[in-house]
């Protein structure tokens, strides 16, 4: 999760036309807006480059921005007249994300003072359609952000643009550790592999759980009584679970687990897992609690095999990395069809991130009935009402399909008898709706459910990957949404087909 050193690069679009004082001046009108972004505590710091006046200087700048580790994306504005046709070449090997800032230095027009040297300087108004109609004839990715530099909507809209670009970077070498396969049988929560790597950074090994138990043997007792001592000192621990409990020996087993599990994945630079009660062997019980830290801190998670869910809830935290709400891995469990109060139960036998509890969580013992092996530590808690987001990525063949549902969590009921954590939502517009559009769009019964991010968030990563995006939103109508289906499908279809 450390992102300090990644950068964005503000690039000036002009020419040569205008003369050396109007080009020293863009420049410095330039370094006066990148110095104010900068102090508006935006997630990422913007990088003043030189005003680029010729198509060699954007075919180089954008070279050059491919080519440096630390960049992750490209801001662009036309402060005056750059003639699009120059950045066809640095456009065609850009492969870094790219936002369009249409905007103005000045935030008015001065009536009483205007003049053609003004009009010279100040350009944006069509220098920005120029440049913005070149973008669009390439079919390029970008996010234009419109209006006056220094307001607040135009500065969030860069920080949303901002957090995604940071995190799409951070998937480019996602690697997965799947302990175990995919549930047998199971379609939705697998998929092309290969694919998914070719478009969207996902790298998936395999590794059996041998390995890993390799690694919880090797575990000290100090390095479980570090562990055990955070869990004292962070959870509310049972009676049962706390030292002398009966169930103490779980959360020992729990601690033991973490700590390899940690371990493992630092050691091989991973970034989600996924692991399997079908495929336990020697591992005491199943890594909840370990499970439930490590999304705490910032590792995806998939259950039963879900590679591309636990690929999302590490990217989804990545985009959210500093924002109150919490993002965490969620799972379809019951509905609540009462009149009048239709919502859906959202839970997981084990694993749900503690980033997104009301209260500090509960850590507790209890048996899970599946998996055939010891009774596992958890935390268990509720989630907070508000305004969410649960999305997810399905493989639809022809192409990987993105899906997102507005959400509205609220107060769940006590339950007594199902020790697991959850949320308790209203999907919107309706539970009907919601689920209706969330089926035909073939959305998994696993999502990567967040508190702290929008739909903008996720429309800007569909963007930047290129790939199908269908919202469920307040507005969606199921017969609006099918006809939405037909199109994409017969758009893809044609981008598909090869000449």
């Amino acid at each position: 999760m450390k992102v300090s050193s990644k950068e964005v690069w503000f690039v000036t679009g002009s020419q040569d036309l205008y003369g050396e004082d109007t080009l020293r001046q863009v420049a410095e009108d330039a370094k006066k807006m990148v110095e104010g972004l900068n102090q508006a505590g935006l997630p990422l710091e913007i990088v003043w480059k030189p005003t680029v006046r010729s198509s060699q200087e954007i075919y180089n700048v954008c070279v050059e921005a491919n080519s440096n580790a630390n960049c992750v994306g490209i801001i662009t504005w036309m402060h005056t007249f750059s003639p699009a046709k120059m950045w066809i070449g640095g456009l065609k090997v850009l492969h870094k994300p790219l936002c369009h800032l249409h905007t103005q230095f000045n935030r008015e027009i001065p009536w009483g003072e205007i003049d053609m040297d003004f009009m010279n300087l100040n350009q944006s108004a069509h220098g920005d359609r120029e440049y913005g109609h070149i973008v669009s004839r390439m079919r390029k990715a970008t996010k234009v952000v419109v209006g006056y530099w220094q307001d607040a909507d135009v500065q969030a809209k860069i920080a949303v643009w901002m957090r995604v670009v940071n995190a799409w970077d951070d998937s480019r070498d996602m690697k997965i550790a799947r302990f175990g396969d995919n549930m047998n049988n199971v379609a939705v929560t697998d998929g092309d592999k290969v694919e998914a790597e070719l478009k969207l950074g996902y790298h998936v090994d395999y590794y059996p759980i041998g390995d890993l138990v390799a690694y919880v043997k090797n575990v000290t007792d100090q390095q479980v009584k570090e562990m055990l001592a955070v869990y004292d000192s962070t959870y509310n621990v049972t009676p049962n679970a706390q030292e002398g409990g009966k169930d103490r020996v779980s959360v020992v087993e729990a601690a033991r687990q973490e700590v390899a599990m940690r371990r493992f994945f630092e050691e091989r630079n991973i970034k989600a897992f996924t692991t399997n009660f079908d495929a336990l062997h020697e591992m005491h019980q199943l890594p909840g609690l370990a499970s439930q830290r490590l999304m705490a801190d910032g590792y995806g998670f998939g259950g039963e095999g879900d590679w591309k869910t636990a690929a999302l809830v590490r990217t989804m935290k990545i985009m959210a990395l500093g924002l109150e709400g919490g993002t965490s891995f969620m799972e379809d469990y019951t509905y609540n069809m009462a009149p009048g109060n239709m919502a859906a139960l959202q839970a997981h036998m084990l694993e749900v991130c503690p980033s997104v509890a009301q209260d500090t969580p509960r850590l507790d013992v209890f048996p899970l009935g599946i998996g055939g092996k010891a009774d596992p530590a958890r935390l268990l808690f509720d989630t907070a009402p508000g305004d969410g987001i649960a999305s997810t990525i399905v493989d639809v063949g022809n192409r990987f399909r993105m899906i997102v549902n507005e959400v509205k969590v609220i107060d769940a009921k006590p339950m007594p008898k199902l020790p697991v954590a959850n949320a308790f939502w209203i999907p919107q517009p309706n539970l009907q709706v919601g689920a209706e559009a969330w089926i035909l769009a073939g959305g998994t019964h696993h999502t990567s459910f967040s508190k702290a991010l929008t739909t903008e968030y996720i429309e800007d990563y569909a963007e930047i990957a290129g790939i199908e995006l269908l919202y469920i939103d307040k507005d969606t109508t199921i017969r609006d949404f099918k006809q939405e289906m037909r199109v994409n499908e017969v758009y893809y279809l044609m981008n598909n087909f090869k000449y």
